[in-house]
Order: structure tokens, then C-alpha cells, then sequence
């Protein structure tokens, strides 16, 4: 029966329209309709089943307790990046590092880790550290291959970084909570802004530059005034957030809320009163807002109409019979993620490509190795988020690269950018084979802090 084939008919189909540029949200609620309106011309879909995509809908969206903390956590980054508390954060960071090699370097690697997990995505996160840092690091002479590896690895750490919107939707993909989704990659984050701040200042040290535009931009204040402007407010507002969460005290909408009512102040402390970037701030959320949310609703209709068909039997499907071993049938998924992280963003991956392989990743059986089937999940958890961070970097097709050759001028070729980002892949491709072997790395927090067993 051709109906039979439909899972795979609307998985290639799938892949076939990406490439229009068409809006995805848009392709996976058309190619669902499309192919549930042929069922019914065939009798093989039943029209009451259609009735069902609203009450989808509302279950995926209006039920989800985690959804809505993402608009007040989308309108934090916005407007802490209209505040200008990026340029704040910066200035303080490179009046503090200023007699170190690559202090710039280091001070981008910081922001990415502190400003953009609210960015939401890999193109706002991106964009963000190289408009605020980019043109100054061209006029204190830092290679080319330097300054936007520097931004490349700062903008994807950021996506990963709690508490980043990807966390979110990636704690719900796989049923975990959203305190051990934060705690799971935070070793390894803060192993790679490390491991990347030590190679950028090896760089810097081992091949120097003139040091005529080093000087750092104070404007008059005192370095206690810098620090309380550009680091305690943002970063405290942050920690805070991020805080109440793992901790448990408030619920991630509460938490999310406040972040969102103190990102907004944070827009008059720094440029004043001025309600037209409060306007602008809202706008913007209510844009990326939009485009999420669009994506989730079509993700919803799409896994309906591919789960009637049977597609959840299609991932199985792939590996039974086989002898493979569960480390590899793990291998073989993270590499297809890796894969599908050159050609779309992690929202579509993990809506629609995660549920696939869901039902795989459910019968792998780590707890020996782990210590048990929920600290499993954890880990598999940190290994799809570094995973997919590490695709959004590596050359040629990374998204980070693309949307960062869209930010900088046009004497930064795309050669450059592939230079500069070449050993810092290597990094992360070290650390993901660490936490393969060792696990604890990824679980040490979240059983320390949460007692999670």
C-alpha cells in the first residue's frame, strides 16, 4: 500500500522545501495538510482526525507549562541588548583584562556566556556580540580569523548556555526538568570558555599586534561605577534568573518575568527614559515570539499526521534487526543531528527531527554506565545540545558562520571566518568525547545540586 510510505514521503518532501525559503513553519504545517488531505481522497485519513489538529495545538502550546516563561526570556535578551549592557559589559571586562594578551577575545568570550542565551537564536546570538564587539576589535588590530572565531565561539556557547530558550524546548523534547537541562551543560561551557580563552590569548601572545588603539573607553567613571553599570546589574539580573530556577524557588514563567520587568529598567538606567526602545524592545519579541511559536504549531500538525501514518516506527525501523551496540545507535543519531544543524536552526531540530528519534533514544540503555535512566537522559541531553552547538560552528555550512559574515564588513572574507573557527571545532569535538567517556562531567551538578539519582 502506498499510504505505507507516506512517514517517508512526508520526511522527504520535507527536506525538499527547506531548500525554497519558504518560512518552515509554513512547509511543516503544508506538507502535513497536503498529505492528510490525500489520505482522506484515498480513505486512509479520517476526516474526524482533522478536528483533532486545534485540540494539538492548544496540548502543544496552551498546556505547556515552560512556554510562557520563553516571550519574557526572548524580551530579557532584546532588551538587554537595546540597553546597550553588552557595549557596558564590555568596556568594564576590557578595563579589567586590559594587560592581559587577547583581553578582547576573552571579554567576547564572557558576553556570549553571560549576555546572549537570551538571544533565542543562533542568528540573534551571533549578530548581537559582533555588532557590540567586532568593529572595535578591528581597530585594536586583532586578525580577522581572530576577532570573528572569538565571536563565532562566543554566539554558539551563548545558545547553549543556560538560561538559554534552546534548554527549554530540548528539557521538553526529552522530558526532563528544566533545572537538570541548566545544571547538565554548565561544566562543559565553562570547560570550553576556558579552553577557547586560553588558545585566544596563546594566539595573541605568540603572534603580537600593534597596541596603538589597546586603550579601553572609559568615559570618566571610576572603575567601581563601571563595574556596578557594565557587570553587577546585568550579570546580577541574570544569575538571579538563572538562580531561582535550578533552585526551584519560582516557577520559570515567575522567574522570566522579573528578568523581563528588571531587562526593561535596565533599558532607562542606561538610556534613559525613553519609551520608543521599551516600543522597539517589544516589537522585536513579539517577532522572534511570533516566528517560535509559528514553528510549534506547525511541528504540531506535522507530527499528528506523521505519527496517524506510523512515523513514529521509522527511527525504530532503522536500527532493529541490526547488531549494533547502544553506544553506536547513540553515535548514529547525534551524527544526523550534527548533520542536520548545518541546513536548520535547533528549533525545527528539536520540534521535529528529536521527536523521531525519540522513541530510539528511549530504548538505549545507559543507566550502568551513567548511574541511571534519568542521569542517562541528562547526559543524553548535554550531548545533543554540544552537539548541535558544535554543527552551528563547523565549517563550511555552520549557521554561525553565515549569520556572522552578515554582521561584519566586507574586508572580513568567508576564508577568514573558516580559519578562525577550525581549532576551536577541534576543542569541541574534544570536550564531546570527554563527556562520552566520562559522564560525570555532565552529571556531577545536577546530582550534587538537585540530588537527582
Amino acid at each position: 500500500m502506498l499510504v505505507e510510505y507516506f512517514p517517508v514521503l512526508m520526511l522527504l518532501s520535507l527536506a525538499a522545501l527547506l531548500f525554497t525559503g519558504f518560512p518552515v513553519a509554513s512547509i511543516l504545517a503544508g506538507v502535513a495538510i497536503g498529505f492528510a488531505l490525500i489520505g482522506v481522497m484515498i480513505d486512509e485519513f479520517p476526516i474526524p482526525s482533522l478536528f483533532l489538529v486545534p485540540y494539538r495545538i492548544y496540548s502543544a502550546i496552551g498546556e505547556n507549562l515552560i512556554y510562557p516563561a520563553v516571550p519574557m526570556l526572548l524580551f530579557m535578551g532584546v532588551a538587554l541588548e537595546i540597553s546597550g549592557a553588552a557595549r557596558e559589559l564590555l568596556l568594564f571586562l576590557q578595563r579589567v583584562l586590559k594587560r592581559l594578551p587577547g583581553s578582547m577575545c576573552v571579554s567576547v568570550i564572557l558576553i556570549g556566556l553571560l549576555l546572549a542565551p537570551m538571544a533565542g537564536v543562533i542568528g540573534a546570538s551571533v549578530a548581537t556580540i559582533a555588532l557590540a564587539a567586532l568593529p572595535t576589535m578591528m581597530e585594536q588590530r586583532y586578525r580577522p580569523e581572530i576577532a570573528t572565531g572569538a565571536i563565532a565561539a562566543a554566539g554558539t556557547l551563548g545558545v547553549i548556555a543556560p538560561p538559554a530558550i534552546m534548554l527549554f524546548f530540548l528539557s521538553d523534547a526529552l522530558g526532563l526538568t528544566i533545572g537538570s537541562m541548566f545544571l547538565a551543560p554548565l561544566v562543559p561551557i565553562v570547560g570550553l570558555a576556558i579552553a577557547f580563552s586560553t588558545y585566544f590569548v596563546a594566539s595573541d601572545f605568540l603572534v603580537r599586534r600593534p597596541v596603538d588603539g589597546d586603550v579601553p573607553e572609559t568615559d570618566g567613571r571610576s572603575l567601581l561605577a563601571q563595574a556596578v553599570r557594565g557587570f553587577v546589574l546585568p550579570v546580577g539580573l541574570i544569575v538571579f534568573v538563572l538562580g531561582s530556577i535550578v533552585a526551584g524557588w519560582v516557577a520559570p514563567s515567575e522567574a522570566a518575568a522579573v528578568g523581563a520587568v528588571g531587562a526593561a529598567l535596565l533599558i532607562f538606567i542606561y538610556r534613559g527614559f525613553t519609551p520608543s526602545l521599551v516600543r522597539l524592545a517589544l516589537f522585536r519579541t513579539m517577532k522572534i515570539t511570533a516566528m517560535v511559536f509559528f514553528v510549534v504549531l506547525g511541528a504540531s500538525v506535522f507530527s499528528l499526521v506523521f505519527r496517524f501514518y506510523g512515523g513514529d516506527d521509522i527511527a525504530v525501523g532503522l536500527f532493529d534487526g541490526t547488531a549494533l551496540s547502544d553506544f553506536w545507535i547513540l553515535a548514529i543519531v547525534l551524527l544526523i543531528l550534527f548533520v542536520l544543524g548545518f541546513f536548520i536552526d535547533w528549533i525545527e531540530i528539536t520540534l521535529v527531527s528529536l521527536p523521531i528519534f525519540y522513541p530510539v533514544i528511549s530504548t538505549l540503555d545507559f543507566s550502568q554506565y551513567v548511574g541511571s535512566d534519568h542521569l542517562a537522559r541528562v547526559w543524553i541531553g548535554a550531548l545533543i545540545a554540544l552537539v548541535l552547538q558544535t554543527s552551528f560552528l563547523t565549517p563550511p555550512f555552520g549557521f554561525a558562520l553565515f549569520f556572522l559574515k552578515g554582521s561584519a564588513p566586507d574586508s572580513i572574507k568567508m576564508l577568514s571566518i573558516y580559519r578562525g573557527v577550525v581549532p576551536l571545532v577541534a576543542i569541541q569535538l574534544l570536550m564531546i568525547t570527554l563527556i562520552l567517556i566520562m559522564p560525570a562531567v555532565v552529571t556531577w551538578l545536577p546530582v550534587s545540586l538537585l540530588g537527582l539519582r
